[in-house]
C-alpha cells in the first residue's frame, strides 16, 4: 500500500521511522488479535508518541483505517475502533461469499502452477504459525491467502473489495468468535488449493462456500462489545 508519504525524519533512536503502512498493519493486527477492543479511542498524540512519528503520519494511518471501516472518525471527538453489530457481521460474510466464489471460479480457469505453489507457501507458513501459537501471524497469513487469490487475477476492483472485506471480517471475528479458535484454517486452504490445482471450479466454489459458512457459524453474536485499552502497553 503506497500512501505517498515516503520517508521522513528519523526516530529518536536513529532508526528509520515506521511507514504509514507499517503502523496501519500493526494497529490492524492489534484489533484483529483482540488487543485493541471496539470503542477504544485512538488518540493522535498518544499514537505518535508510541510509534515515534509525527501526528501527521498518524492522521494518515487513521484515515486509511477509516476507509476500511476499522476505525470511526468523529468530528471534534477523534478516532475510535469500530464496533460492528451482528447485522454488520452478517453483511460482511454474505459479501465475502459473493466476492470469493467469483474469485475462486475465475482462478480455477486461469491459475498457473507457480500461482498454486505461491499459495501453498502461504498455507505452509500459516500452519507453522498455528503450531507456534502466533495469533497475529495466523491472522495476517490467513488474510494474505485470501487476498493473494484476488491479486493473482490482477483485478484491481476485486483486490480493493477483498482488502476491505478481509479487514472488516477480521474485526468481526475479533469481537464475536470465541477465544479458543482464532484462525481461518490451513486444512481448508489446502483443500481449496487442491481443487484449484485440478482446475475443478465447481469443487473449489463448493469448498469456498463451506469455508465461509464455517467461519460465520463460529461467531457468537450474543457477545457484548468490550471497551478501553492501554495503547502504550499494546505497542511498546
Amino acid at each position: 500500500m503506497n500512501t505517498g508519504e515516503g520517508t521522513s525524519i528519523n526516530g529518536a533512536d536513529g532508526a528509520s521511522p515506521l511507514s504509514v503502512e507499517e503502523i496501519r498493519d500493526r494497529i490492524w493486527l492489534a484489533i484483529a488479535s483482540r488487543q485493541l477492543s471496539p470503542g477504544t479511542r485512538l488518540k493522535e498524540e498518544e499514537l505518535a508518541g508510541v510509534f515515534n512519528v509525527s501526528r501527521g503520519r498518524i492522521r494518515l494511518v487513521l484515515k486509511e483505517l477509516g476507509r476500511e471501516g476499522l476505525v470511526i472518525l468523529q468530528a471534534n471527538r477523534g478516532a475510535f475502533v469500530a464496533a460492528p453489530t451482528a447485522e454488520d457481521a452478517a453483511d460482511v460474510f454474505h459479501l465475502r461469499r459473493v466476492a470469493e466464489t467469483r474469485i475462486i471460479r475465475r482462478l480455477a480457469e486461469t491459475i498457473s502452477p507457480e500461482g498454486v505453489e505461491e499459495l501453498r507457501g502461504l498455507v505452509m507458513a500459516e500452519a507453522e504459525a498455528v503450531a507456534a501459537g502466533d495469533k497475529s501471524e495466523i491472522i495476517r497469513l490467513s488474510g494474505a491467502f485470501h487476498l493473494r487469490m484476488a491479486e493473482l487475477l490482477r483485478s484491481n476492483f476485486l483486490i480493493c473489495i477483498m482488502r476491505e472485506l478481509i479487514a472488516r471480517s477480521s474485526l468481526v471475528t475479533a469481537i464475536y468468535r470465541p477465544q479458543h479458535d482464532v484462525h481461518c484454517g490451513p486444512a481448508d486452504h489446502v483443500k481449496l488449493l487442491d481443487a484449484l490445482a485440478a482446475r475443478d471450479a465447481g469443487r473449489a466454489v463448493e469448498l469456498m462456500v463451506e469455508h465461509i459458512d464455517l467461519l460465520e457459524s463460529e461467531l457468537d453474536l450474543s457477545q457484548s462489545v468490550r471497551k478501553s485499552n492501554d495503547l502504550n502497553a499494546i505497542f511498546s
